[in-house]
């Protein structure tokens, strides 16, 4: 099997494809032929050795994978062979073969192409957390998306559309008339307008219901006085940390000086009648089955036309370090895929 590992931290061009033998299904676990393997700003922060949860290195990154079973582990029904599927890694992702237990595998439904497969996982999951099952959103409300081009942002989008709230997203001006088409009711250029000062404008000075931020830092501080009474700032990332293709330190510190620490405690939240949490899916592998319950009612909006992934652009396996550099360019509009 080929898979791309990261071995040291630095830049793109230190992700390495390398070759290993197919791996054998151990007991309950389910093998599969990968046809398209899922990117995510998660990878490109471990590549920077600024992820947390990353393992000690050299390991293979990614969390999402989709293709067709060739074996199963004892345990496991020969049923499985030969049918296409979803399977969520964690880590290894980057592989052409991949094997994961029973619980992470998910049958792709009847139309479902792979690349599609691959993107729904990481983004739609974190964007239910966020939009569903944390955020609360509903119909009549509004929310703020921040890097509404991003896989994140577009499947929040297409769900709290479904839902019947207004949508302001923040993007590049290049990517406006596409998000427009894609869902969002008002957009902001992030570059040279200020989003507090615009999302006032907009809501008549009220403020949003919710913010959906992957940004951090400065963004998160000024997003939570635009919360609306009962509003609820969702967290998901710290892209202000990796603003280079290597480690910049001074991102770091400027992310954790600029971070409103005391205003998320208990007095600051009752007294505002806000709220605030944070998502990170990667800390969810022990939900299994809320997580699969939560994947089951995105693959029923997928059936019924409600969500469709948006596909930026695919890249090679031998491409992986291009792959990161599209995405930390800000250049996607959509998932990024890999394809073996």
């Amino acid at each position: 099997m080929k898979q791309i590992w990261i071995e040291k931290f630095g830049a793109p061009d230190v992700l390495k494809l390398k070759e290993a033998p197919d791996p054998t299904p151990a007991s309950g676990e389910i093998r599969v032929r990968v046809e398209a393997s899922g990117v995510n700003f998660a990878d490109i922060m471990g590549r920077l050795g600024i992820y947390p949860d990353l393992p000690p290195i050299p390991v293979v990154p990614g969390y999402e994978v989709a293709g067709r079973v060739d074996a199963v582990g004892e345990g496991v029904d020969n049923s499985w062979i030969g049918r296409d599927v979803i399977a969520m890694t964690r880590f290894g992702g980057y592989s052409d073969v991949v094997c994961a237990p029973q619980a992470q595998i998910f049958a792709r439904p009847d139309g479902m192409s792979a690349q599609d497969g691959a993107a729904l996982p990481v983004n739609y999951i974190t964007a239910w957390q966020l939009v569903v099952a944390m955020g609360g959103l509903k119909k009549g409300e509004t929310m703020l998306v921040h890097s509404a081009g991003g896989g994140v942002g577009i499947a929040a989008t297409q769900i709290a559309k479904h839902i019947g709230a207004t949508v302001i997203g923040t993007a590049s001006a290049g990517k406006h008339a596409a998000l427009r088409e894609l869902g969002c009711d008002h957009l902001i250029d992030y570059t040279r307008e200020d989003f507090e000062a615009r999302t006032r404008e907009i809501t008549g000075g009220r403020g949003v219901e919710l913010i959906l931020d992957a940004v951090g830092g400065e963004s998160v501080k000024k997003g939570y006085r635009i919360l609306a009474p009962t509003g609820r700032l969702g967290m998901f990332g710290a892209s202000s940390m990796a603003t280079g293709r290597t480690r910049n330190p001074l991102a770091m510190l400027s992310f954790a000086f600029q971070t409103p620490w005391l205003r998320f405690n208990p007095v600051s939240l009752m007294n505002e009648n806000k709220g605030a949490f944070g998502v990170n899916v990667g800390h969810m592998w022990g939900e299994t089955e809320r997580i699969a319950g939560w994947f089951a009612e995105i693959l029923d909006f997928w059936r019924r036309g409600v969500v469709r992934p948006q596909i930026a652009r695919t890249f090679a396996f031998e491409e992986a370090g291009d792959a990161h550099e599209y995405i930390q360019s800000r250049g996607n509009l959509g998932k990024v895929l890999l394809i073996p």
